[in-house]
């Protein structure tokens, strides 16, 4: 049996969207990098949790962060992962139909 996702407590959850809110158009990074800013390391999974938990609409750009192989897995979210693919190809990041972003360390987001 699958037990759902637990809730991230609320302060890490706001430290998470507050960091995904930070990163700027064309660029990129990835879940582990998200929990590391938002001083959660080793949380990236948890990041996706709040990630994917973001009504529909939201103007987070939610579909700038990826996983550390600079791919978008689609498994069980096909639909949010064609979106997420259309919009990334919208701001010039090349994305192949199956989800791998070419090139991820020169569109990687580093934060000064």
């Amino acid at each position: 049996m699958t037990r759902p996702a637990p809730e991230p407590d609320q302060s890490f959850r706001e430290a998470v969207l507050a960091v995904v809110a930070d990163i700027p158009k064309g660029r990129l990074t990835t879940y582990g990098q998200v929990a590391l800013l938002a001083g959660f390391p080793g949380r990236a999974r948890q990041v996706g949790w709040v990630l994917s938990g973001l009504p529909s609409g939201t103007r987070l750009p939610w579909h700038r962060v990826v996983n550390a192989a600079g791919y978008i897995p689609s498994k069980g979210r096909e639909i949010s992962a064609v979106e997420q693919i259309r919009r990334l190809r919208k701001e010039r990041i090349e994305v192949d139909d199956r989800g791998t972003i070419r090139d991820l360390g020169s569109h990687l987001w580093r934060p000064e």
